[in-house]
């Protein structure tokens, strides 16, 4: 209702809430917009732009990642607003998957409790904690952002004493980085904090997390060659985007023991996931629909930091999360 009760703004909206915006309806209507809010899902190229036309002042998308605009744009997204969400479904999918969550769970909904005498080993997992067997942890990053480091944040009272991670293959090391995180969490537990290849990310760490961003750089990061350095207990955790991983080289790590199993909220091709993926039939291997950000407040405030934006934008005033497309 904040921009519909604006008597400043000329307002066009799409009718549904539950349907995606059709393309066509789109095309019809943004031609002489000043601003334009748009879902993750709506794609923007250049017969987009060219539809819309040279009063375009403004696109604001409700998404932490965002489109790469020519220079007559500009263009806002919603970043920090979703880190903490993410970063607690991350935590989540590690003890899910650890603790072999959709197995189990999948045995009381089929009502076939009752078929399983206990045993001192029944359905035991891989322990998130430290315990006296492994009285430190280690946790891997493939990537190492503001989700990154709130789900480091989330792992020092689990007993994890070290942090490893891997930089985009793009950018240089930055010791005076590390040695400022390294400063910040020792309070809290942590004793090692340092950038690694990918062999000692993977050798060394008790979870992976993967929360690099897409693009050729980092597509199949995870592959084969990953997954089987890996420890045999480790566990594989994906919310950031699913083309890092080679999902048939996951499902095969879980059934065949490379690893002890895998939570992601993100998979290559999503939503196209049909039941027969090779992900679904693995039994330790917790998929999610996507839902990292999809809590009541998250959504909110992406929604209010998307609707601002779009209004700043179009009417010259502050814009909370703009995108500088000149760096």
């Amino acid at each position: 209702m904040r921009l519909l009760d604006r008597p400043d703004l000329d307002v066009v909206a799409w009718h549904s809430e539950t349907q995606p915006c059709d393309r066509k309806w789109l095309f019809d209507n943004i031609p002489g917009a000043t601003g334009i809010l748009l879902l993750f899902s709506e794609k923007v190229d250049n017969e987009f732009l060219d539809a819309a036309g040279p009063s375009l002042k403004v696109i604001s998308t409700m998404s932490v990642g965002y489109v790469a605009l020519s220079a007559r744009n500009q263009a806002w997204f919603t970043p920090d607003v979703l880190t903490e969400a993410v970063a607690d479904i991350t935590v989540m999918l590690a003890l899910m998957a650890g603790r072999n969550i959709k197995e189990t769970s999948e045995i009381v909904q089929k009502g076939q409790w009752s078929a399983y005498p206990w045993a001192p080993y029944l359905w035991a997992g891989s322990q998130l904690s430290a315990s006296w067997v492994h009285p430190a942890r280690t946790a891997g990053f493939l990537g190492f952002g503001r989700i990154a480091q709130s789900t480091l944040a989330r792992l020092l009272p689990f007993g994890y004493t070290r942090a490893l991670y891997t930089g985009n293959p793009t950018s240089q090391p930055n010791p005076a980085r590390d040695a400022e995180l390294l400063a910040k969490y020792a309070p809290h537990g942590l004793a090692e904090f340092r950038r690694v290849d990918l062999a000692e990310l993977a050798r060394e760490s008790d979870v992976v997390f993967v929360l690099a961003p897409g693009g050729p750089s980092t597509y199949h990061v995870v592959n084969e060659a990953f997954l089987k350095g890996m420890k045999k207990t480790a566990v594989l955790v994906n919310t950031s985007r699913g083309v890092l991983v080679d999902s048939e080289a996951l499902a095969k790590a879980c059934r065949e023991g490379w690893i002890w199993g895998a939570g992601v909220d993100v998979v290559e091709g999503e939503p196209n996931v049909p039941a027969d993926h090779p992900l679904l039939r693995e039994p330790r291997c917790v998929v999610l629909p996507h839902i990292g950000s999809a809590t009541n407040e998250t959504r909110l405030g992406m929604a209010t930091m998307a609707i601002n934006n779009v209004i700043g934008g179009a009417l010259g005033g502050n814009m909370p999360a703009e995108l500088n497309m000149s760096r």
